[in-house]
């Protein structure tokens, strides 16, 4: 990967193998990167520099955990969009949800490959430069089409038939693609004038958005245990979900 201008990347992880491993990997790419080992020395560098373009962030952390640094993260205006990317260890499933709820952008479960880690950071960072879609912009992903102003979904040019709570459930993943929404998160957005919605609710919803969709419903994704993403086809390539 050649970047005109090299994107410059917090590493926070107190592991000095995976540390290094991860450091080299994302030099070889032509990332910049700077190295923390504590939450501690991760806030006290970007208390000082506020040009990080994205943050890798260990959750098990010596002192202060990556919990808390990601809270504070997006809690201070000068870090609140900076895009973070958990570390976590296989299998700890509350701690992803608990994350992604805190503010995180995505997660990479360890053992993982350089080449998937690459991946991620470059989705991350392709989907954070590009414009946020306003509440009224239609969204399209592959060959799914949603027009939010005329309540119209197409696949493929041929219009398909929602709910209203369906509907929005499309519309909350769509404004996020490449990333992960937790039931919560989805039940959240939902909850104007949906006061019925749960997150058990939420799983009724895309099983029904998947059959209506048909086959581009495969682009609905279930992050087991966390909640669910939709994966654009220019991406499901690079970087398998839970790798």
């Amino acid at each position: 990967m050649t970047n005109a201008k090299p994107f410059r990347i917090l590493v926070v992880e107190d592991e000095r193998d995976i540390l290094e491993m991860v450091t080299y990997n994302l030099r070889r790419e032509g990332f910049r990167v700077q190295e923390a080992t504590s939450g501690e020395a991760a806030m006290r560098y970007l208390a000082t520099d506020d040009n990080v373009d994205l943050v890798l962030l260990d959750l098990m952390l010596p002192g202060a955990s990556g919990f808390e640094v990601c809270q504070l993260l997006r809690q201070d205006p000068k870090t609140a969009r900076v895009p973070i990317i958990m570390l976590t260890a296989r299998g700890d499933e509350t701690d992803v949800v608990r994350g992604l709820e805190l503010g995180a952008d995505d997660y990479v479960t360890k053992p993982f490959s350089p080449r998937v880690l690459i991946a991620r950071v470059a989705a991350v960072l392709r989907r954070r430069a590009a414009q946020a879609p306003g509440p009224d912009e239609p969204l399209r992903v592959g060959e799914l089409f949603l027009h939010p102003g005329r309540h119209e979904v197409t696949v493929a040019g041929e219009p398909v038939r929602l709910t209203q709570t369906e509907f929005r459930t499309l519309h909350v993943l769509m404004t996020r693609v490449g990333w992960v929404c937790t039931r919560a998160q989805i039940v959240e957005a939902l909850h104007d004038g949906f006061t019925d919605v749960t997150e058990r609710s939420v799983d009724v919803q895309i099983v029904g958005l998947r059959r209506k969709l048909g086959a581009a419903g495969a682009i609905i994704e279930t992050v087991r245990g966390v909640g669910y993403r939709i994966v654009d086809p220019g991406d499901a390539a690079e970087a398998p979900a839970g790798a």
